[in-house]
């Protein structure tokens, strides 16, 4: 049976935003590859820790299966999921699951207004594993909002906090865990990166993006009450409905190895003579007319050889060594203007309307021209 994708004009993600439909369940496969790169980094990574899976919704999320698959492999010592309460997400039609039905906590009316919490701990049916049909739940006083008294003390308690937090609110839920100073590992929209709650953490080497995920788009799951109107949307043979989202990335402080691997670069001679990229071959590096740096369009294109600040792609930020290079700073906006972006002579808003003070341009052919959003890197300077 192949699976059809229908396209519509409207972009998921806006459209997300503003319905506030963005509960978008993550692969199971998607969760493995990047967790197996903590794992491979540091066997011992979730020994004898707590994770806090909020935001999660078991009976349908990845995360609490993958996790609770993995307690004993791991050596988890506890592993807690919240979900959200249904009455609070809007929803007109909705059947609870046999799953809760059939449990003798189960109660009509909580289970609209309350949020739930699955906790695993122990080998609650005794059959000599700890795995998913050991976990147990009850109801949450509240809603299941992280940002909840009730929440915030599951996170207080936890070593480690993973989840795909709700994409309209990530910078809110960075906060919340950046505030408790937890280690995490999060998905979030690539555009996050430039937010001023999030780019000086990257700046300072407290967050970085995760392994797994470099480009391209992700699928996620959807659930069966969402309406079937965005691009790249399908349904599976079993009826279960998916979503595919642009520029997604995992968000983490926890290490991993790709992080530490230099890249291969080139000389600027040898990019100039050599490089496949048409607009490098054969043309000097561009200099920015506002600001002391060059301009270095594509990440593999950076010279190996030049000690100054240089202008580069946020994709960089997925072959990030702190060990090779230094981030100076975020050309976009307030951060730009911080960094000392010099202001563009008004004269030439009338070569080109776009220009905004605090965002870098240089002069092509006499025109005042605009690379995407950049960020100022320079070589790791070494100390004597």
């Amino acid at each position: 049976h192949i699976a059809h994708y229908t396209t519509a004009k409207n972009t998921n993600l806006t459209k997300a935003k503003s319905a506030k439909n963005d509960e978008f369940y993550t692969q199971y496969a998607d969760i493995q590859a990047e967790i197996n790169a903590y794992i491979e980094y540091d066997p011992d990574v979730f020994r004898n820790k707590s994770i806090l899976l909020p935001c999660d919704d078991p009976e349908w999320s990845n995360f609490t299966r993958f996790f609770a698959q993995n307690f004993e492999n791991f050596g988890l010592q506890k592993l807690i999921s919240t979900s959200y309460a249904i009455e609070s997400k809007q929803i007109k039609e909705w059947e609870p699951t046999l799953f809760e039905t059939e449990n003798p906590n189960y109660d009509a009316d909580r289970s609209r207004t309350n949020g739930k919490i699955f906790i695993l701990e122990h080998d609650a049916n005794r059959n000599g594993k700890i795995d998913i049909d050991d976990l147990e739940w009850n109801y949450l006083s509240g809603d299941g909002d992280f940002r909840s008294d009730e929440v915030k003390a599951l996170r207080d308690e936890a070593d480690i906090i993973i989840t795909n937090p709700p994409f309209s609110l990530f910078r809110e839920f960075l906060a919340w865990i950046v505030e408790a100073q937890k280690q995490f590992v999060i998905i979030g929209n690539m555009n996050a990166v430039t937010y001023k709650e999030v780019f000086p953490l990257i700046k300072e080497n407290k967050l970085w993006l995760g392994q797994s995920i470099h480009s391209g788009d992700r699928e996620f799951g959807i659930p069966d009450y969402y309406p079937m109107e965005a691009a790249g949307q399908r349904i599976d043979e079993n009826g279960k409905k998916y979503i595919r989202v642009k520029g997604v990335r995992w968000f983490t402080n926890l290490d991993h190895g790709r992080r530490h691997q230099p890249l291969e670069l080139m000389s600027m001679a040898d990019n100039i003579k050599y490089s496949k990229h048409n607009d490098v071959k054969g043309h000097e590096y561009r200099h920015y007319d506002n600001y002391d740096a060059i301009e270095v369009a594509y990440t593999d294109a950076i010279p190996n050889d030049f000690d100054g600040i240089m202008g580069v792609p946020k994709s960089f930020l997925d072959k990030y060594c702190p060990e090779q290079f230094e981030i100076v700073g975020c050309a976009e906006g307030d951060s730009g203007k911080e960094l000392g972006l010099k202001p563009f002579d008004r004269e030439l808003k009338k070569l080109n309307k776009s220009l905004r003070d605090g965002q870098l341009y240089y002069m092509e052919n006499g025109i005042p021209t605009k690379p995407y959003a950049r960020i100022l890197i320079r070589k790791k300077q070494v100390t004597q």
